[in-house]
This record gives C-alpha cells, sequence and structure tokens, in this order.
C-alpha cells in the first residue's frame, strides 16, 4: 500500500472510548461552562471566547488513570480514540482509508514486512523541539517492547530512523492492521518522556493539556505550534462524572455537552437536543462450539473449563441466530436507539454482506426438530438425554446488558431452550468465558477484533472454533500490502460460499445490536460530520473537536 499526502493535513479520525480511572465532578466545581454568555477559561486570566469553547460530560471511568500517556492507555487499549495532545503517523479519512498525518507519505515492501514513513518537516513539539523520525521510532518501540501499553504493536520487531525524517517499521509477520494503532498512537518527544508525562504531556498535536483537575475535569488549549489548520474551538473543557450528575449539569445549563442512555431518552431538557450517533458498538453472545468437558489454557498455566453441550451442536447456533427478533431488543432495551447487528463492525469496508439472517423464529424451531431437539412437556427441548439449557452471562453493573439479556433469553424459551440470565463481575464472568454464552460489547473501527474473534488463537475466540480455512483468509487479509485488496479476504473468513463463521456456516456469534450513543447537546452548538462511533462511550466523540462551532 502506497500513499502520497498533500499539505497541510487535516486530522478527522475516529476511535473511541478508552477506560481509565473513576472520578466525580460536583456541579459547583465546573470552571468556564457556568453558561454561554459568561464563559470564562480555568485556570487562566485571560478572558475566553465563549463561542470558541464547549464544556462536555464523559462518564467518570473516562478519566485516564495514568494521564495523557500514550505509552500506556491515553489513546489506545479497547476503547480506542485520537489522542488530542500527541500527533499520530496517520490518521483515517470518511471512508475509513488510512490517509497521512505526521506522514507525507508511507509505502510497505512486497513481503509486507517493512512499513516505510516519510514524515512532515513542519513539526514541532509544544515545547518548541522538533519532531523527528527518532522520536516516532522510540514511541512505536516502547509500545511494541515495552510492558506498559495498551496498544498492540507486538507485531513490529523494530521501528529505525533511518534519518530525520523518514522511519521504517520491521515487523515479524504481515499485519497491515497496525496501521490502524498507528492512528491512535500519540507521538511522544524521546528527549523529553519520563516519569510524570502523563500529568505534564508535551506533544504536537491540537491540543495542549492547559490544567487537570484529577477526579474533576481537565481542559485542552489549542496548541499555537501546531502544523495543520487553528482549530476553531479554542478551548475544550471535559468534566466527569456519572450519569445523574450529567443529567443535572444539563438541567442547569452547565455544561454544553453529556453523554446519556436509553432510560433518559424520553425526558426532554429546554435549551437541549437528543442526539443519536451510529455506531459499531456492537453487542452479542458467544456460543462455544465444542462440547463440554475441556479445557482452555492461557497464558502458559491458567486452566478455564471449554465448552457447551448444547451450543456445540451447529444447528443450536444455527436456529439461535434465525429465532432472534433483534429488532425487538433494540425497541424494548434501547428505546429504538440502535441498529440491528449481524456482526462485529457492520458496514466497514471489511464487513461481509453474508453476516445477514432473516429474523424467522418458525425457522428455527424446524432446525432444532430437524436436528432431533424435542420438546418436551415442560416446553423445553432435549436431545441424547441433553436438556438445551445453559446459562448467558453479562455485566451486572450494566443495567442495559441485563435487559438485554432478559429479553434474549425470553425470546429463546420460545425456541425451546432454556437459557438463564446470570449478571455478575468480569472476574467470575472470565471463569466461564469458554463454556457458556456471555454478552460482550465489541466493535471498532479496525479489523483487528474480526481477526481476533475468529482465528483459532485469536485472544477472543470465546467459541473455541478452529478452521485452518478461515484462519488462513484471515491472515492473508493481514498480508495484504494494500488495505483495500485485504476487504474480499475478510469476508471469506466470514463466509465462502461453503463454509465460515456466518449464521448459515459455523454461526460461533449471534450478534444483536449496534447500540447508539446519546448525548444532550446545547441547541446552536455544531459538532461536524460524526463518524460511526466505536466501542465505548466518551472520548470518541471529541475525535473531530477541533472543527466544532456555535452557530
Amino acid at each position: 500500500m502506497s500513499s502520497t499526502l498533500s499539505r497541510p493535513v487535516p486530522r478527522r479520525a475516529v476511535f473511541g472510548l478508552m477506560a481509565g480511572a473513576c472520578g466525580m465532578a460536583a456541579l459547583g466545581s465546573l470552571e468556564g461552562c457556568a453558561g454561554r454568555d459568561d464563559a470564562q477559561g480555568a485556570g487562566s486570566a485571560a478572558p475566553i471566547d465563549s463561542k470558541k469553547t464547549v464544556t462536555v460530560a464523559m462518564n467518570a471511568s473516562c478519566e485516564p488513570a495514568a494521564g495523557f500517556d500514550p505509552l500506556v492507555a491515553w489513546g489506545c487499549g479497547e476503547h480506542v480514540h485520537e489522542p488530542l495532545i500527541q500527533s499520530t503517523l496517520v490518521t483515517t479519512d470518511d471512508e475509513m482509508n488510512i490517509t497521512g498525518d505526521l506522514a507525507r507519505s508511507f509505502v510497505c515492501s512486497a513481503d509486507g514486512m517493512v512499513w516505510t514513513f516519510d514524515l512532515r518537516d513542519d513539526v514541532v513539539f509544544s515545547n518548541g523541539e522538533p519532531l523527528r523520525a527518532q522520536d516516532v521510532a522510540f514511541t512505536v518501540n516502547a509500545v511494541a517492547h515495552g510492558d506498559t501499553s495498551e496498544a498492540d504493536l507486538s507485531m513490529v520487531r523494530e521501528a529505525v530512523a533511518t534519518g530525520d525524517h523518514t522511519v521504517e517499521l520491521h515487523l515479524t509477520k504481515p499485519y497491515n492492521a497496525l496501521l490502524y494503532t498507528l492512528a491512535v498512537l500519540g507521538i511522544v518527544p524521546e528527549a523529553s518522556y519520563g516519569e510524570g508525562y502523563g500529568a505534564s504531556p508535551i506533544g504536537s498535536g491540537r491540543y495542549v493539556l492547559e490544567q487537570w483537575d484529577k477526579g474533576q475535569q481537565v481542559i485542552f488549549a489549542a496548541n499555537p505550534r501546531y502544523y495543520g489548520p487553528a482549530p476553531s474551538m479554542e478551548r475544550v473543557v471535559v468534566v466527569f462524572m456519572e450519569e445523574d450528575a450529567a443529567l443535572a449539569a444539563v438541567r442547569s445549563g452547565q455544561v454544553d455537552v453529556a453523554f446519556t442512555y436509553p432510560t433518559h431518552s424520553d425526558q426532554t431538557v429546554d435549551g437541549y437536543e437528543l442526539v443519536a450517533y451510529r455506531t459499531v458498538d456492537s453487542r452479542g453472545i458467544s456460543l462455544p462450539t465444542v462440547p463440554a468437558g475441556g479445557t482452555k489454557v492461557l497464558e502458559g498455566d491458567i486452566a478455564y473449563a471449554m465448552g457447551n453441550d448444547v451450543t456445540c451442536d451447529v444447528a443450536v447456533r444455527r436456529a439461535i441466530n434465525m429465532g432472534i427478533d433483534r429488532q425487538a431488543i433494540i425497541d424494548h432495551v434501547l428505546n429504538g436507539y440502535g441498529r440491528v447487528a449481524y456482526s462485529v463492525g457492520d458496514g466497514m469496508p471489511w464487513s461481509s454482506e453474508d453476516m445477514a439472517v432473516e429474523f424467522d423464529r418458525d425457522g428455527a424451531r424446524a432446525l432444532l426438530d430437524e436436528a432431533g431437539w424435542k420438546l418436551d412437556d415442560d416446553g423445553v427441548r432435549w436431545k441424547d438425554g441433553v436438556r438445551a439449557a445453559f446459562d448467558v452471562w453479562y455485566s451486572s453493573d450494566d443495567s442495559s446488558r441485563q435487559a438485554m439479556v432478559n429479553e434474549l433469553c425470553q425470546q429463546l424459551h420460545e425456541l425451546g431452550i432454556d437459557a438463564a440470565p446470570r449478571g455478575s463481575s468480569w472476574d467470575e464472568i472470565y471463569l466461564h468465558q469458554f463454556e457458556s454464552p456471555v454478552l460482550w460489547g465489541w466493535g471498532s473501527n479496525a479489523p483487528v477484533e474480526v481477526y481476533e474473534l475468529h482465528y483459532s488463537t485469536g485472544w477472543g475466540n470465546y467459541p473455541c472454533y478452529e478452521n485452518a480455512m478461515v484462519d488462513a483468509y484471515l491472515d492473508e487479509a493481514l498480508a495484504q500490502t494494500d488495505l483495500e485488496a485485504s476487504y474480499p479476504y475478510w469476508k471469506k473468513a466470514m463466509w465462502d460460499g461453503e463454509e465460515g463463521v456466518a449464521p448459515q456456516g459455523a454461526s460461533t456469534w449471534c450478534w444483536m445490536a449496534n447500540v447508539d450513543h446519546l448525548y444532550w447537546k446545547r441547541d446552536g452548538l455544531d459538532v461536524a460530520g460524526q463518524k460511526p462511533h466505536p466501542h465505548g462511550h466518551g472520548w470518541s466523540l471529541v475525535n473531530n473537536v477541533d472543527a466544532w462551532a456555535w452557530k
């Protein structure tokens, strides 16, 4: 894959929320957000133009525990997003194509083992020092070979600066999806990086960290040394609070944007509108494909029970996919704020239309009948002494997941399957991750999860499904030196006409819904074009905050 880029290159990417430490912001402590007419910059004596300031309420879990450090978790991990303070090598355009940020151009060797990036020569860090290829190499090597980062660059053998403005990434295997990680990995200065960086970060991105009141708020100010177009939103205040506090802040007019959930979607607030943004934030259950009695060993010595005597029957898995009314789940649980989902990442360039399955409850019952699952007097099916019964686990601290699992189990009962909701902590859920269906939340603006959830040795292969042909398609997808050329292979891994993980094939997952991300937004605020948000509810909203404007 190669790309030549013109300058300047605006940054408009779409990634999502990161998990971090919890914090609570009291309404009285919010600074710079007392209302649109008298906004004043927190931590600064200079008056701030209210038309160039915005205050956003995010969940308390959005606050980064280690600060704004890309070498730990800022911008990366399960919930990825743009780092704002730091620049990235590449980014994504509106069609999810990789384009450049620091990189003017990039090219992959014919064997897929070396990626070369030519960098801009006009970039300086916020301390005035020039950004060079050595800083990029330092950042990538620290992630690839360190033990602190939540980003995965384990496929990078070594990053080498071959000049002040050229860097090479030498891989251990072809892996084009590393570009999606590089699109959210902020570059840090080698000379200035050290202990305490997360609290006082130096970067070359659109914003600088002006103030961080831990447990309450963080304030970003436009970076005067930024090499791209100057942000139209010059100051961004992010306050951390729980859902009820966020709603109270909206009602009192102290924030301009605040996250919320479907449970509050029937309310109205003067001066605000409820906005729903489309996502690839997918909810679905894993379906173990092997019989009970096995053991799966992780990390060398941690053994987990593996297999389920009901879902190991492919007819059961296909019937579940066919017999679930996904729209009813969206209507009853999400108050209509969502879309039916058939795979992780529906609508992405690599997603397959073959994952869609038509709702047919009578057809699902017929599948079970044909497979020998007979109804007993209590309405539950049996086959060869095995009762069609299993637990469906979910995180008990998530009310929407609880409601979704309850609705799902009721629908499964109509098929003759005795599914029981089991809410618990993730610590307990993980003990059952390979032997029982679990309601998971995934979804990324990258095909990495497609690989990991379906590859035989993938970290997310909870169904324990192994298929050499599927693995070969997935490996071939990653080996392409042009991303667009990889899309057919991702799709063939789902279904190639004869086999794959799709509902008409191995049916390893039952995806149900992509949940909309809901926010209260003050009238008159234009948040520009929001691309589909990935899994997670928070930082993905402000990926393009530099382009926001007050009407």
